[in-house]
C-alpha cells in the first residue's frame, strides 16, 4: 500500500526541527505561540470556548495578555489554531492507522477507528467545537471544514485509492463521499 501523504500546519516542534537555524528570538516567538496554543487547549477543553478568557489563557501559559495578542488577533483565531493542530495531529495518526492495511475496508475502518478513538480522547475539546457551532453557525460550519480538511484530506485519499484500486465504482463522488463517512 502507498503512502498517503498529507500537508498539514506545522507545529512549534516542527519548524524547531526543520529549521535549525532559527535565531535566538524567532524561536522564543514559536516557543511562546506554542506555550500560548497548550494553554489555550487546556483551558477550552476544561471550560469551553466561551468562558475561557484571553487573560486566563495568558495566565496558564505563564505570559502576559501582550504575548498571547502578539500571536493571536483574538480568541476565535487562537480557538482556530488549536483545531488546526489537533486535526493535523488527528490526519497524522489517521495516514499510520491507514498504512497498516491493504483494503477499502480496512483503511476506513483503520481511520475511523483512530478518528474515534481521537475524539474520545480530547472530548471536552470536541464538546467546546460542537457548543460553539451553535452559537456561530453559519461562520462555525465554514471554520469546521476548513479545520476538518486534512483529516477529510485522508479519508478522501483511501476512497481514491478505492476507485483506482476497483473497490469502488469510477463514478463515485469523492469529496461527498469522504465528508459522509468521516461524520457518520
Amino acid at each position: 500500500m502507498r503512502d498517503i501523504a498529507l500537508s498539514s500546519a506545522p507545529t512549534a516542534s516542527d519548524v524547531e526541527a526543520d529549521t535549525p537555524r532559527l535565531n535566538r528570538r524567532q524561536a522564543a516567538k514559536v516557543r511562546t505561540r506554542q506555550k500560548v496554543l497548550d494553554a489555550a487547549r487546556s483551558l477550552f477543553a476544561e471550560r469551553g470556548y466561551e468562558p475561557a478568557t484571553i487573560r486566563d489563557i495568558a495566565k496558564g501559559a505563564g505570559m502576559s495578555t501582550g504575548a498571547v495578542f502578539a500571536n493571536f488577533q483574538d480568541k476565535a483565531e487562537l480557538f482556530e489554531a488549536v483545531l488546526a493542530e489537533d486535526m493535523a495531529r488527528l490526519a497524522e495518526s489517521l495516514n499510520a492507522a491507514v498504512a497498516a492495511e491493504s483494503t477499502l475496508r480496512g483503511r476506513l475502518l483503520a481511520a475511523l477507528t483512530a478518528a474515534y478513538h481521537a475524539q474520545l480522547e480530547h472530548l471536552p475539546l470536541v464538546q467546546a467545537v460542537v457548543a460553539r457551532s451553535w452559537f456561530q453557525p453559519v461562520a462555525a460550519e465554514m471554520r469546521s471544514r476548513a479545520a476538518l480538511r486534512p483529516v477529510t484530506g485522508v479519508i478522501s485519499e483511501v476512497i481514491q485509492t478505492g476507485v483506482r484500486e476497483g473497490e469502488l465504482r469510477q463514478d463515485v463522488d469523492v469529496r461527498l463521499l469522504s465528508e459522509l463517512v468521516y461524520v457518520a
